[in-house]
């Protein structure tokens, strides 16, 4: 049987790595789970993240968005293909949702070049649900502040592009309520945790936590 793809989107500080940790552990009581990151995951890929990363390069918006499509399609033929194939469930901290809020609306390049760029680079690979944590952009902004760790090359864009981001992605979820579910992200990690794993609840059995409360 086919593995799910699971992706984690939302702004810097919302809370993705977190939450993907703890849902990994979640969902590996059951079945085969690999985390991954974006961009990242392969060898290609973790370069091309030091590049997108790096404060000290200049980067044309294009050639930025072609960065992540190459950096997602290396992952996708290296890694998330076969895994899925085997029937390895995959948690992808960030996937095409990512380029589509940042690049297209962030950057100004337009959601449908971004997406069919990302369509080519994936092949078509769609998720089978994304949890999409929603925070306000000002409190993302602090909780990095909080980390204590100095900023990469897109977290120190001004607070304006984070806001465009965070209204594409609710634009996203809107139009795509299936695949998309919100969580709200300003409460405990627990309880984003509790809502992640039911909104997996139609993906498959043997889940645990709130989804059992649901099928009672």
């Amino acid at each position: 049987m086919r593995g799910r793809l699971i992706t984690i989107e939302g702004l810097d500080g919302a809370g993705k790595s977190t939450l993907a940790m703890s849902l990994r552990a979640e969902l590996a009581r059951d079945r085969p789970v690999r985390l991954l990151r974006e961009p990242g995951g392969v060898a290609l890929s973790e370069r091309i993240r030091e590049l997108v990363k790096d404060p000290g390069l200049r980067c044309d918006l294009r050639a930025e968005a072609l960065l992540y499509a190459a950096a997602r399609a290396q992952l996708v033929d290296e890694l998330l293909a076969p895994l899925l194939a085997g029937g390895t469930w995959v948690l992808l901290d960030r996937f095409v949702d990512s380029s589509l809020a940042y690049q297209g609306a962030g950057r100004g390049l337009g959601v449908e070049p971004i997406a069919a760029l990302n369509a080519f680079a994936t092949g078509g690979l769609q998720p089978d649900r994304t949890l999409l944590l929603r925070v306000d952009p000002a409190i993302a902004r602090a909780r990095q502040r909080e980390r204590g760790v100095p900023p990469d090359r897109l977290e120190r864009e001004a607070e304006a592009f984070f806001c465009a981001i965070a209204a594409a992605y609710d634009e996203l979820a809107a139009g795509d309520p299936q695949r998309i579910r919100v969580l709200e992200a300003d409460v405990p990690a627990q309880q984003v945790l509790s809502l992640a794993v039911a909104a997996l609840a139609d993906l498959g059995s043997g889940l645990h936590g709130p989804l059992d409360c649901e099928r009672s």
